[in-house]
């Protein structure tokens, strides 16, 4: 590593121009190859999960790249119906273009009745169903649902079987922490958010813009 680093440090500017341009050339060349296999299309079912914060600002982040590619979007939203959000405003403005439910009644410490937040979970899944099998919307965002299966408000087995049975080219993204091993076993991407720092627990509370 110590020679590597001093015939670098002896080679002229347009060497290190030459060296970085042929080793690029061979990692396109590698990447090309590797693209090249690559033949399958389809809906992809989407799990963001983990303690860090993010989640549902990835799955956002992927509904705004959907939409400017001219995509119809779906999103419910399992339990945050009642906050006001950012993305929400921004979403309501996109007229026919997004299919926006906000039917939480709040995270299920705050209702304190459980049988209320199943009924919720209950209407709030039917309305996502009724989406993601329908030939209208091309990609569904399932806002916090891992919170919902966490809990056992509703069956994982139900949810995964319509995810089995929904149009082939569907995009069907879910969010929330402690997502279930069979859902994470059946989905084709998993993004685990792993939290390193967070400045709530500094006293700070959730800001505008970052938060909501």
């Amino acid at each position: 590593m110590a020679q590597k680093s001093k015939t670098l440090q002896n080679m002229s500017e347009e060497q290190l121009n030459e060296r970085h341009a042929d080793k690029m050339k061979k990692k396109k060349a590698a990447r090309d190859k590797i693209i090249a296999t690559k033949t399958i299309e389809k809906g992809l079912t989407i799990v963001h999960t983990g303690k860090g914060k993010g989640k549902s600002t990835a799955a956002f982040g992927m509904v705004f790249r959907a939409l400017g590619n001219g995509m119809k979007v779906g999103v419910i939203q399992f339990v945050k119906g009642k906050w006001g959000t950012g993305e929400r405003v921004i979403l309501e403005k996109m007229g026919d273009q997004v299919t926006m439910s906000s039917m939480g009644e709040g995270f299920t410490w705050e209702t304190q009745d459980r049988q209320r937040d199943i009924d919720a979970a209950r209407i709030a899944w039917d309305k996502a169903k009724e989406l993601i099998m329908d030939d209208e919307h091309q990609m569904v965002l399932c806002d916090e649902l891992n919170i919902v299966l966490r809990y056992d408000y509703l069956p994982v087995e139900e949810i995964i079987e319509v995810l089995q049975n929904k149009p082939p080219m569907k995009h069907v993204i879910i969010t929330g922490r402690n997502a279930k091993e069979e859902l994470i076993g059946f989905a084709d991407l998993v993004t685990d958010m792993t939290m390193i720092k967070h400045p709530f627990r500094g006293g700070v509370k959730a800001q505008v813009g970052i938060e909501f």
